[in-house]
């Protein structure tokens, strides 16, 4: 049986960490992800990041009405990844998505997993109660005999409590909290 193992970094982006919308909870697990992006590396995971990506008219759209904050506008130092992330991430792929969730990134998954008779996939990154929880929603409905875990101490939510929601939330939807 040959078993597929894929990272997800959801949105590990300076606005999240220390900009426009960063918390102290962002900040103190990068270097948490950055090492569990290195391990992976070593491990010959694929390894898959999502970038939170708006345009100058960010405020205008469905998104930006309901959450009037400007963050990881295409090109800014905010939409950028944290330099670390970046660092630990290499070469790998990196997949724009204007909202949430991607619906990119299944395509990404069953292309990375193609020849795998099991698939194996993990998520960390910001905020686990927005972006992180959509993901692996997600994933989950269009993997649904994949193992998908979270891994909890490489995640933040816009809360602690909100992150501490989200797991649950996912724990119901029969994914892994790690």
């Amino acid at each position: 049986m040959r078993e597929k193992k894929l990272l997800i970094v959801v949105d590990m982006q300076n606005d999240f960490i220390d900009g426009s919308l960063g918390t102290a909870e962002a900040q103190a697990i990068v270097p948490a992800a950055a090492a569990r992006i290195r391990a992976a590396k070593a491990a010959g995971e694929t390894i898959i990041a999502t970038l939170d990506t708006h345009g100058e008219d960010y405020l205008e759209t469905s998104e930006g009405r309901k959450l009037p904050v400007r963050h990881c506008i295409r090109g800014t130092e905010g939409w950028r990844l944290n330099p670390e992330i970046q660092e630990a991430l290499g070469d790998s792929l990196v997949l724009e998505k204007p909202t949430f969730g991607s619906l990119r990134l299944p395509g990404a998954v069953a292309e990375a997993a193609k020849d795998a008779d099991k698939i194996t996939i993990e998520l960390l990154g910001l905020c686990t109660d927005i972006c992180v929880v959509s993901n692996a929603l997600l994933l989950k409905a269009n993997f649904p005999e994949a193992a998908i875990s979270v891994n909890r101490a490489c995640c933040a939510g816009v809360t602690p409590e909100k992150h501490e929601a989200a797991l649950e939330t996912m724990a119901s939807c029969q994914i892994d909290i790690i």
